[in-house]
């Protein structure tokens, strides 16, 4: 398994993993153009990088991680975490610890004295995987629509 930085050709492999679950079934589009344009727009803001893992050069798994600086928290530099997701053909072979090991590494390089995500709460096996890495379930999040 290689974990790297996504290349813009890797983002339909990425939008099909975020698709292949429960709730992306119903968040996600065909229209690949709003991927791209996002894609570049994470890749110009420099802190916020889409990772993908590849197999046999097969994309398999995938995560977006964003670095943030702040004055919380004895001005802690944080990273973010979102977008995780295994190919369900691969799930339980170890691989989302190792995506969170890379994780880690890249945000301990970055500075971060912090790691935090969030989670959809209807997710019930990611919270208790979560909470297997040591992740601890200390706040409640919200979410408003903006459309």
């Amino acid at each position: 398994m290689i974990w790297r930085e996504a290349r813009r050709e890797d983002v339909p492999a990425v939008v099909a993993l975020l698709a292949n679950d429960f709730l992306g079934q119903g968040r996600e589009q065909s229209d690949m153009d709003g991927y791209f344009s996002a894609f570049d727009a994470m890749a110009d803001e420099g802190a916020n990088h889409l990772i993908v893992g590849e197999e046999d050069g097969v994309v398999v798994a995938t995560y977006q991680i964003t670095f943030i600086s702040g004055l919380s928290i004895s001005a802690a530099r944080r990273a973010q975490v979102e977008g995780v997701r295994v190919s369900d053909t691969m799930r339980g072979r170890g691989l989302g610890r190792a995506m969170f090991d890379d994780a880690e590494a890249r945000a301990r390089a970055a500075g971060c004295r912090l790691m935090q995500l969030t989670m959809n709460a209807q997710r019930t096996e990611s919270r208790k995987f979560y909470e297997a890495l040591g992740y601890d379930p200390s706040h409640v999040g919200f979410k408003k629509t903006l459309v």
